[in-house]
């Protein structure tokens, strides 16, 4: 009964990154704009992509081939000055490691970043969220690029990256992980998603990283795989309020609230909170499980403890120990909270993702199933996951609906055959 009629939330329920941004440019949301200067502006943003490093669309990479489309440059074949902006604009910085400037950030990503075409959702990435999500190890305030107004000093734009290492079939390579491109409502046709692109890995590529990794739900040149959102009902009368989903055929409200009904406990025995003492094997285990993939981080234990260690109402992760102190699995997922537009009683809904695991010894089925009830205890209305890694051989048990969803992955700067979902095992905010 898990199925299309029971998740209309679809591609509102990822983040948008890059080529999203670019194939949207958002332009509907200016009353004032024409058909005709959109249709302009979203034709200059295509023209800006044919003169990237990136797989056309059509082109079939041929099998073995795994490498650069253009070579890595020496510091001094590189531009050294920033790229010309149109009068009124100008680059700036912001560093979120300062309150002043996390918060400005923060406003300005919930006044413009991501709101669905009918008006009913908005995501609201929270301080603690978004520092967590820009400030990975080995980040820099140069990477978080900025375009102000120059008159009244507002941000226009902004654009993120942070150092990731990824394995490609049997490349290990450092990329960076690009993140929260917006232009502000105002500013949509003035063309600055182009320069925000070209600003940030003409940085990034005199610090001597010529790749990088995205995702996006539209599809766009570039793109080596793409992957499907899968959601699991939580809060049922809640999501039903909201609009988020609807009742299937012959299906009454407490038929479909006792169909998704979770239990109050976990059940696998050993199953607790990971602990900071946990990590190096936890990270080990995990480690193990991504080396099976074709896309795949290679994380370090401080990137691994960044990212996965527990933090209130951002991301928690969990273990089973054995009877004798081994610990044999991980599972951890993040939190994202949606604000609910123009509805009496509700204002947010607590939306989850599956993020990292590994399972050694305890069946996926049941490790997921705890993971369901503890973010059940967390509040959680929605568990969303993506059909990479085995996620498949879980979704049908745990009642996880098939949306409508699609997420792209892309690397810039990167051409090898297309890799199907079920062996990606990258995951990205």
């Amino acid at each position: 009964m898990a199925d299309r009629e029971q998740t209309q939330f679809d591609d509102t329920n990822k983040i948008k990154s890059i080529t999203e941004q670019i194939a949207e440019i958002n332009v509907d949301d200016a009353a004032s704009d024409s058909d005709e200067e959109a249709a302009a502006a979203s034709e200059q943003e295509w023209k800006f992509w044919r003169t990237q490093p990136v797989t056309p669309l059509g082109i079939k990479v041929a099998k073995g081939k795994n490498g650069p489309i253009e070579e890595n440059k020496h510091i001094e074949q590189l531009k050294q000055e920033p790229y010309e902006l149109p009068d009124g604009f100008s680059w700036s910085e912001i560093n979120v490691s300062h309150d002043e400037q996390l918060k400005e950030l923060y406003t300005f990503l919930n006044e413009n970043y991501v709101e669905d075409n009918d008006n009913m959702f908005r995501f609201d990435y929270s301080m603690p969220l978004l520092q967590w999500a820009l400030c990975s190890p080995g980040w820099t305030p140069k990477w978080h690029v900025v375009i102000r107004h120059t008159e009244s000093r507002e941000i226009a734009g902004f654009y993120s990256a942070a150092p990731i290492k990824i394995k490609v079939y049997d490349k290990e390579l450092p990329m960076i992980e690009s993140n929260f491109l917006c232009v502000h409502k105002n500013f949509r046709l003035r063309r600055l998603t182009p320069k925000l692109i070209a600003e940030l890995y003409r940085r990034v590529n005199l610090s001597g990283i010529f790749q990088g990794v995205n995702t996006a739900g539209v599809l766009l040149p570039g793109v080596v795989g793409k992957c499907l959102y899968w959601h699991r009902l939580i809060n049922v009368e809640k999501l039903l309020s909201v609009g988020f989903t609807q009742l299937g055929r012959r299906m009454t409200l407490q038929m479909m609230k006792e169909m998704y009904q979770l239990p109050k406990t976990t059940r696998v025995r050993g199953f607790r909170e990971m602990r900071e003492s946990d990590i190096p094997k936890a990270l080990t285990l995990l480690t193990q499980y991504l080396k099976t993939f074709d896309l795949s981080p290679v994380l370090t234990q401080e990137e691994f403890q960044y990212l996965c260690q527990n933090r209130p109402n951002i991301v928690r992760s969990f273990v089973v120990e054995q009877e004798n102190g081994e610990i044999t699995d991980f599972v951890s997922y993040y939190h994202l909270l949606t604000t609910v537009l123009n509805h009496q009683q509700h204002k947010t809904l607590n939306i989850c993702y599956l993020y990292y695991y590994a399972a050694s010894r305890t069946s996926l089925s049941d490790l997921i199933n705890d993971c369901l009830v503890e973010a059940h205890k967390s509040d959680c209305d929605v568990f969303n996951a993506l059909d990479v890694m085995d996620n498949r051989k879980f979704f049908r048990q745990l009642k996880f609906g098939e949306g409508d969803g699609i997420l792209n992955y892309y690397i810039y700067n990167w051409q090898c055959p297309r890799i199907n979902s079920e062996k990606i095992g990258l995951l990205l905010l």
